[in-house]
Formats: structure tokens, C-alpha cells, sequence
């Protein structure tokens, strides 16, 4: 292999690189921006490596030029000759691998998000379903210690059930002072609640929500809705799953978090 023929296959190197670093840049700020979850651990691991990888091969190309020094002004004449139009299709090829990745990329977070939804749905029922006789227990709500303290037990089981969730929380509607509120109880009990001298009090245990949230929550406990709500956010995934009985409604609430997306090995 002669000089001409190093300098060529260096320089194809280095374009090669740059125009990689360029799209996997592109691809690293639109993950970070809009919080995509689209590969697995594995594979988003390799992804961030890849960037070293890459500007090492544009870092040895151009040593590889500056040594053999081959960038003649001969050269350039000829590179001026070639067909503006062959040259147009090449750009325009290149810039279209951008919107290409955006959908790729937008695609995969989707895909990620249906698989955790299945997923989700599918284990609620499986943990309802299998622990009916402690799913029933919580249908019978009423504010009291006896009852926070089961509950958190029950909670306890559920969320040791199954490792997709991570996070349980029972959502029950009551009031406060004639205000309709919603209360929530998870799988951590106040054991300062076992001294008979301190009584539990219903304002430590709101659930916070948002309008779109109250919306949902108000229409299951007071219009007979039925229906999950399933929703995803930057790797955060929550499922509200209705439970009724004998005129008896509660909302158990899954959650997770999730730093890597479904896709890949």
C-alpha cells in the first residue's frame, strides 16, 4: 500500500468518525432531552463507549495524515471536479439520517413503554388475582389504626410479590373537615402508631395527585370507571388498577422506576 492510497483510506477513516460522532452526539442529546428509554442496560452502556472508540480512530487518522503529510493541492483539483449533483444526493442522504434516528429513537421509547405497560397490567392481575383474600381485606377501609396497620402489612406482601413493583400503594377516598380527599397507604408502617396515646391522623396520609389524576380517581370512586391508567414519563412507569367488590372500591397503585429501556440483548 502506497502513500496516496494510505492518506485516502486515513481520510475515509476520518470522515467516517466524524460524521459518527456527529449522529451519536445527536442521538445522546435527544435521549437526555426528552429522558428516552430505548436500550438495555447492556446496550446503552456499549453506546456511550462507542463515542470513545470513535474519536480514537479520528484521533489515529489524523495522525496518520500529519505523518505522511499527502494532502496535496493536486488532489483538491480533482475533488472539484466531481459531479455537484452526485454531490447534492450525498448531503442530502446524510441529513436525512437525522429524522431517521429521531425515529428510531422515539420508536424504541414507545416499544419500551408498551412492553412495561403489559408487563404492568399483566403482574397486577396475577397479584390481585393470586392474594384475593388480602385484596378483600383492603375493600374493607375505614381510618383506624387496626386497619393502617394491616393494610401496610398486606402492602408489604404485594410488593415483595413481584419485582416490578417496587413501589404499592392503596388509594382510598375519604374526607377531611367535609373536604373530599384521597388517602394513600404504602408498604412502610409508623410503628410510633403501636403507643396508645398517639392517634393516626388522616392529613398525614394524602395522596397527592394532579387535576389529570383527580379526574381519573374521582370518576372510579364516584361514576363506577373501571378502567387502568397507565402512564410513562423519563423512565418513570405508574399503574392505578380499580378494585371492586360488593359495592366496596379501592385503587392499588403500582409504580417503578426504570433507568434503561426494553430493546436489545
Amino acid at each position: 500500500m502506497n502513500a496516496k492510497q494510505i492518506v485516502r483510506l486515513s481520510n475515509i477513516i476520518g470522515i467516517t468518525s466524524i460524521l459518527l460522532l456527529v449522529y451519536w452526539v445527536f442521538t445522546f442529546i435527544v435521549i437526555q432531552v426528552f429522558g428516552l428509554k430505548v436500550f438495555r442496560e447492556n446496550m446503552t452502556e456499549s453506546f456511550y463507549f462507542s463515542i470513545l472508540g470513535i474519536l480514537a480512530l479520528m484521533t489515529g487518522s489524523l495522525i496518520v495524515n500529519l505523518m505522511f503529510n499527502l494532502t496535496r493541492i493536486a488532489e483538491r483539483n480533482n475533488e472539484d471536479a466531481v459531479n455537484a449533483k452526485s454531490n447534492r444526493r450525498k448531503f442530502i442522504t446524510l441529513l436525512l439520517i437525522f429524522p431517521l434516528i429521531l425515529i428510531i429513537l422515539f420508536g424504541g421509547d414507545y416499544l419500551t413503554s408498551s412492553k412495561k405497560e403489559k408487563m404492568l397490567i399483566d403482574s397486577a392481575k396475577s397479584i390481585v388475582e393470586s392474594n384475593k383474600s388480602n385484596s378483600d381485606k383492603l375493600l374493607n377501609y375505614a381510618f383506624s389504626k387496626s386497619y393502617i396497620k394491616e393494610t401496610t402489612g398486606i402492602l408489604r406482601v404485594l410488593s415483595e410479590t413481584d419485582k416490578n413493583f417496587p413501589g404499592v400503594t392503596l388509594i382510598v377516598k375519604d374526607s377531611i373537615k367535609d373536604s373530599p380527599v384521597f388517602l394513600g397507604f404504602n408498604a412502610f408502617y409508623n410503628e410510633a402508631l403501636d403507643n396508645d396515646t398517639i392517634q393516626p391522623q388522616k392529613i398525614n396520609y394524602i395522596y397527592q395527585t394532579t387535576k389529570e389524576e383527580r379526574i381519573y380517581l374521582n370518576e372510579v370512586f364516584d361514576k363506577n370507571n373501571d378502567k387502568l391508567r397507565y402512564s410513562s414519563d423519563k423512565g418513570s412507569y405508574e399503574l392505578f388498577y380499580p378494585y371492586k367488590k360488593n359495592g366496596k372500591t379501592i385503587i392499588i397503585y403500582f409504580s417503578e422506576q426504570q433507568r434503561y429501556g426494553k430493546l436489545g440483548s
